[in-house]
């Protein structure tokens, strides 16, 4: 017999956490009830085991499309469930999956042979699409869309009104940082969403991963600066490598910007090469740092 899953609630809004407050591989679920319509956050691991409270969602809104938020879809076929129009691809199908990660040809196998034996793949042929500002309402309750691009260029906050209830999903504020290593990730986007998430109607924060809930809003502006602080710390770091000698992109994704050297998953020199190739945009754009003809970056 397994553990029952810890909750907390807020009204109609329930939180049920995932293993380690919901850290990676694992997630936080949201769930809505409403007189009308029950309607679930995303479907991490933790949703496999939830039951009915799940399992009868009426609809699923997915804040954004990675494996890791797709966990329990195999266990709602005939839910409706709903991706914002720009992730909307990458839920239909594998194909628009393995063009929204990005990924290199010998890794598409190796990763799609992971998250169905991980994640519980299954492609949803069937999802609908929403825009910015989406309302879905459930009956004494509603749900509302807010596009806040980045993670992936579909990346929503899911404010749940009258509640004041935010699910801001891979805004995750820990103390990883943000994470914009997908083809359809944008380290830009992310700053300017980052900035805007304060101006967000909520009283309650919820996160996708590691954190959990936070409750007063000095402790979610605290926790979101030195989240939003991780970036510029990347490109520090990669303009002292620069200083000790010029490198090409390649030899600083051996390096590393994000993951310890040892850390081996399928994606992650993707995700390394997207990333320091968006901080090296942003340094050579900002004039702190010079490209030479033969690819090699140095400090400025």
């Amino acid at each position: 017999m397994t553990d029952p899953v810890r909750r907390i609630d807020f009204g109609r809004v329930s939180v049920f956490f995932g293993e380690k407050s919901g850290k990676y591989p694992d997630g936080n679920q949201v769930v809505v009830r409403g007189t009308d319509t029950r309607a679930a956050f995303d479907t991490p691991l933790v949703a496999n085991r939830i039951g009915a409270e799940l399992d009868d969602a009426d609809v699923v809104v997915l804040g954004h499309v990675h494996e890791d938020h797709m966990a329990g879809l195999h266990r709602l076929p005939r839910t409706a469930v709903y991706a914002h129009e720009r992730d909307l691809d990458a839920v239909r199908s594998w194909d628009g999956l393995m063009r929204h990660y990005g990924l290199s040809a010998p890794t598409v196998e190796p990763m799609l042979a992971k998250i169905r034996r991980e994640f519980f793949y299954v492609p949803r042929p069937d999802a609908i699409g929403y825009c910015d500002g989406a309302v879905w309402e459930l009956g004494g309750t509603r749900v509302r869309a807010i596009h806040m691009p980045g993670h992936t260029s579909g990346h929503c906050v899911l404010l749940i009104e009258p509640e004041g209830v935010a699910f801001i999903g891979d805004i995750d504020l820990s103390g990883f940082g943000p994470y914009y290593g997908d083809a359809s990730s944008s380290l830009t986007a992310f700053r300017r969403s980052l900035a805007r998430l304060p101006e967000v109607p909520a009283s309650v924060w919820v996160t996708s991963h590691h954190r959990g809930v936070y409750t007063e809003r000095a402790a979610f502006l605290d926790a979101l600066t030195a989240f939003a602080a991780k970036i510029d710390e990347r490109s520090e770091r990669l303009l002292a490598l620069l200083a000790e000698s010029p490198k090409t992109l390649a030899q600083l994704v051996d390096i590393r910007l994000l993951y310890p050297p040892d850390y081996e998953e399928v994606w992650v020199l993707d995700a390394e090469r997207r990333t320091i190739a968006q901080h090296l945009d942003e340094l050579v754009s900002a004039g702190r740092v010079k490209r030479d003809a033969d690819g090699h970056y140095a400090a400025a």
